[in-house]
């Protein structure tokens, strides 16, 4: 037995306040051996929990990482009134425990646990099964849950493993691989997981012993963890892959490397919302221990290291059965050898998931009990990944469990960027399909590099076109050799979900080229990819599926509050539908008005007293190049938002054609907009941007008039060259192409001609004339008042959120003192600064300047009929005279006089 030494000791008894036994915590640090065999030691911080001093079972309690053993107090408590003695600790590098972080180091961590149980065989209150063997379970969560199965596999000792939310393999699941008898060393790098990972072991707790701090001389910024792990991870995440060398470290901390040794009955729970281990990491684990001949149980729970809705209760209280049965010889049922957790919508209240179980008595493996296929339409399509592998798509956040329990209830944040994915769609199912395990799918990848970097998705595709991505999950892949000529053909293993697809519904295959959650390739790669053969969707038909409970607290509402609800969320929830409805309701007589705005008013959080928007009304008519004006600050862009729908305003309406502007509102379909630039793919040509673009749209090509767009655009034959070739304008105008596809009726434009060169601009100019001359309407804003001069029919002007002034070009520049003079073509320019002379020295004459074919007269005074007069007198002759403003003085003029 190795030699433990103790010091602080703590003790303090906790009673409960509904008269359960109290229970009795102490809490003291146990040196421990650095390695085997060394003569340095670590500190570990622990704390042991019972209720008495009569002999029973014990369990170590591990925690997750980045926590400590605080984190467990309550839950120890639990099980020491459960009848069992609990041992909790930090562990090292975490808390208040002195060492380095080793990742559950089979000579560091692992030897700790052994020695703990050393110490538990010295206690009075633990049960023997024979001198220095304690009868012991073990178990824990994630880093706590890799504790829990490795020391269960070097010392016998141990009894029972609950392991929860853990990892199988770290290298793996660090590095997954999607393909088929792929490897880590093929795998993807999981970056933002890992990153996390170090992250949080690097910036640790600190506020334990001054012995608790790393060595001074370790390398900088690995915090707590052991030099050879900081340098494993900088190396691999600078690179983006694992070596072999990262692979052997990450195997020696996973309970895969002694397979063999795990012959302990094991719960296996993993959680369904779990991008970092998910059910295949499970999945593996159940299978070794049950090859070893032990007794094993299986757990797929609403939750995991994203988040979602735990069910903790459900968990702890079948873990603890676990326990009864395997360390007490207790008679109770641990449950079935299979359960999964369904989300049956959400409770009566509308505040959380409804959860029902559904259980079978085998496990049935990710493969299922019985499988189904589906063909996928989508040909061959070809693929971009974009350099520095941005913009990433996104399928998954890694802790922000919210977007995963969406996923649960049909929500969820997926996105992918056009030109970055190919989709294959099945056809409508005829009934619906209860998936559970891993679905595979065979598709052939052709690439212009050796590697292709994927990340292949599942989306559950409704009739209204709206796809759902179950628990956010994605699997990364790695098709190496994907340059040979006609590519290579893969066999793809899917996320194991469980989830049904209704009838109606279309299972959609993505494959994607980037993903926000994992490293993709830097350089610019081309990848054409083709389904190899039909999708097969895993099912197990012995699962039972129980009856969604009504929540307990339904019951339990009093009459009263019920009653009150009802009244709120019926009564007022029915009077804001009956308003909203009547609001929302097309206004017939405005159905050929593409936009009118009425008393819109935005003010932004924190700016109590200060509106970016207020009191703004305008009408637009067909046929219209409407230029917004207004200096920095004016709420030009605040004001394009609410009219695409993007935020909602405080107060007052906008609507299209008749129609209310909603986020979302079909209306907005009659819309095209280029806002602050548009994002293409450098590598393939303008023709094939605009083909991706209307594809990820998902409305039929008919629908694009492809035609008729870039006749206007008149991009000639630089539409089949490589973006990358295009000229500032030339992009320009394929983004305006882009916004004009569908010919939309009402085109929006944001400082479109940015960039430009004076020949671009004014093909520019050109395009937004020729658009509305065919009866459409074109809203466009700029700071070039020149081009919206000479561009736009009609003004509206804004300043510190309000409008200035709304009219026709020619009425809101036709105002003011300035007078054009004309003259006779003969006149020439010498003539012109004679007169422009005598005119200055009239009497009530501001200023004369000398202006091509007449003169420019400011007056001060002076009627416009007796200026006439005077020149006449003065011998010059006049053709013609008028008003005369520029743009920027009448703008200029406006803007100084607003409030």
């Amino acid at each position: 037995m190795a030699l433990v030494l103790f010091a602080g000791v703590g003790v303090a008894a906790v009673a409960s306040a509904d008269g359960q036994a109290a229970v009795r915590e102490e809490d003291r640090f146990l040196a421990m051996p650095e390695t085997p065999g060394s003569s340095r030691q670590i500190s570990l911080d622990t704390s042991f929990f019972t209720t008495g001093s009569t002999p029973r079972p014990a369990i170590l309690l591990a925690h997750g990482f980045g926590g400590s053993k605080a984190d467990e107090r309550d839950r120890a408590r639990q099980l020491a009134r459960s009848g069992y003695a609990v041992l909790t600790w930090s562990a090292r590098g975490f808390g208040h425990s002195t060492g380095q972080i080793g990742l559950d180091a089979p000579d560091r961590e692992i030897q700790d646990v052994k020695h703990l149980v050393d110490w538990l065989a010295t206690r009075p209150e633990v049960q023997l099964d024979a001198p220095g063997d304690p009868r012991v379970g073990i178990t824990g969560a994630s880093y706590g849950g890799g504790a829990a199965l490795l020391g269960a596999a070097y010392d016998p000792r141990i009894d029972a493993v609950a392991s929860q939310i853990t990892w199988w393999n770290l290298a793996d699941a660090l590095f997954p691989q999607g393909v088929k008898g792929g490897t880590a060393e093929d795998g993807v790098f999981k970056k933002l997981w890992a990153g996390i990972f170090f992250t949080t072991g690097s910036a640790g707790d600190l506020t334990g012993p001054p012995s608790a701090a790393p060595p001074a001389d370790g390398p900088v910024g690995c915090g707590r963890f052991l030099d050879a792990l900081c340098a494993m991870y900088n190396r691999v995440a600078t690179t983006g892959h694992a070596d072999a060398d990262a692979v052997a470290l990450l195997e020696k901390s996973s309970p895969s490397s002694v397979a063999a040794r795990l012959k302990v009955p094991t719960l296996v729970v993993q959680g369904q919302q779990d991008s970092l281990f998910p059910l295949d990491q499970g999945d593996a684990i159940a299978k070794a221990v049950a090859a070893g001949g032990a007794p094993v149980g299986v757990d797929w729970f609403a939750g995991g290291h994203d988040g979602g809705t735990e069910g903790s209760a459900r968990v702890d209280s079948r873990v603890t059965g676990w326990f009864d049965h395997y360390l007490k010889g207790a008679k109770n049922d641990t449950g079935p050898a299979f359960r999964v957790t369904r989300t049956g919508g959400v409770d009566s209240t509308g505040f959380q998931a409804v959860l029902r179980g559904a259980d079978a008595d085998a496990y049935p493996g990710l493969a299922g009990t019985g499988s189904r296929g589906f063909e996928l339409k989508g040909g061959e399509q070809t693929v971009a990944n974009p350099p520095g592998g941005a913009p990433p798509n996104i399928s998954t956040l890694p802790g922000i469990g919210a977007l995963s329990q969406l996923a649960s209830l049909g929500g969820g944040i997926s996105l992918d960027f056009p030109g970055q994915y190919a989709r294959f769609d099945s056809a409508p199912l005829d009934t619906a399909l209860d998936l559970t395990g891993a679905p595979t799918v065979s598709v052939r990848v052709q690439a212009d590099r050796p590697d292709a970097v994927l990340f292949a998705k599942l989306y559950d595709l409704g009739p209204d076109g709206k796809q759902t991505l179950p628990q956010q999950l994605v699997a990364p892949l790695r098709v190496t050799g994907a340059d040979v000529p006609g590519g290579r053909t893969v066999e793809i293993a899917l996320p194991a979900v469980d989830h049904t697809f209704p009838a109606g519904h279309r299972l959609r295959l993505v494959l994607a080229a980037t993903d926000l959650a994992y490293a993709s390739p830097a350089q610019p790669a081309t990848y054409r990819i083709s389904a190899a053969g039909p999708l097969a969707a895993p099912t197990v038909t012995g699962l039972r599926t129980e009856a969604a409970p009504l929540p307990a607290r339904t019951w339990l509402l009093p009459l009263l509050a019920v009653l009150v609800a009802a009244v709120l969320l019926l009564g007022r929830r029915g009077l804001s539908l009956s308003r909203r409805r009547k609001a929302d309701a097309p206004d017939p007589a405005l159905a050929g008005v593409p936009l009118q705005i009425t008393g819109l008013s935005k003010r932004y959080r924190g700016a109590t007293d200060r509106y970016a928007v207020r009191d703004l009304s305008f009408r637009v008519e067909q046929g219209q190049v409407l230029g917004l004006l207004g200096p920095n600050g004016a709420g030009k862009t605040t004001t394009l938002r609410m009219l695409m729908g993007l935020i909602r305003p405080d107060a007052g309406e906008i609507r299209l054609f008749g129609h209310a502007v909603r986020p979302g509102a079909p209306v907005l379909s009659r819309v095209g907009s280029f806002v602050e630039g548009a994002g293409f793919l450098p590598h393939l040509t303008g023709r094939a941007n605009l083909h991706l673009y209307w594809q990820a749209t998902g409305r039929p090509a008919e629908d694009a008039r492809f035609d008729e767009a870039l006749a206007i655009a008149d991009l000639g034959e630089a539409l089949d060259r490589a973006v990358r070739t295009y000229s500032q304008g030339m992009r320009q105008r394929l983004a305006i192409a882009q916004a004009m596809l569908g010919m939309p009726d009402l085109l929006i434009l944001d400082e479109p001609t940015n960039g430009l060169d004076p020949p671009q601009i004014r093909e520019m100019r050109e395009v937004m004339i020729r658009y509305a001359a065919a009866g459409r309407t074109v809203i466009v804003s700029s700071h070039l008042l020149s081009e919206v001069e000479q561009s736009c029919t009609h003004l509206v002007v804004m300043d510190r959120g309000r409008l200035v002034s709304a009219g026709a070009v020619a009425e809101i520049v036709g105002g003011g003192e300035l007078l054009l003079v004309g003259t006779p073509p003969g006149y020439g320019p010498d003539e012109l600064a004679v007169a422009a002379a005598k005119a200055a020295d009239l009497p009530g004459v501001g200023a004369v300047e000398a202006a091509e074919q007449g003169l420019l007269v400011r007056l001060d005074g002076m009627t416009a009929s007796r200026l006439v007069a005077e020149l006449v007198r003065l011998g010059v002759p006049v053709e013609a005279v008028g008003p005369h403003r520029r743009l920027e003085d009448a703008f200029l003029s406006l803007i100084g006089g607003s409030s």
